[in-house]
């Protein structure tokens, strides 16, 4: 089982992708906000990928990114991001790739995958 730390600043967003990808076989960590030691629960939880909301600017997102970047650089980083220019972006700031909201179902799961 592919183990996904989900952090988002929307309660409802978080939910429905807590449910939607255990209901695909993921198991997920939300975090609600950007208050948690995301080194920390990487040291504990040890995910396959972590996905980040990448809100407005995006500078806590960003600063999230290098943070788990420089001391798990192969970890797999997704900036989830209604911005209209994420695509433009998210790899610049060291994401590995992003998710545009509103999202597909199956275009996240196989970007997942």
């Amino acid at each position: 089982m592919k183990t996904i730390i989900v952090q988002e600043t929307d309660k409802d967003i978080l939910d429905m992708l807590t449910v939607a990808l255990e209901y695909e076989g993921f198991q997920v960590y939300s975090v609600l906000g950007y208050d948690s030691n995301f080194l920390e629960l990487i040291d504990q939880i040890r995910p396959h990928v972590v996905m980040l909301d990448y809100r407005f600017s995006g500078q806590q997102s960003i600063e999230i990114c290098q943070r788990i970047k420089s001391k798990y650089p192969h970890l797999p980083i997704i900036a989830l991001s209604c911005n209209y220019n994420i695509n433009q972006e998210y790899d610049k700031f060291g994401f590995d790739d992003y998710i545009k909201k509103p999202f597909d179902l199956d275009i996240l799961y196989g970007i997942l995958r």
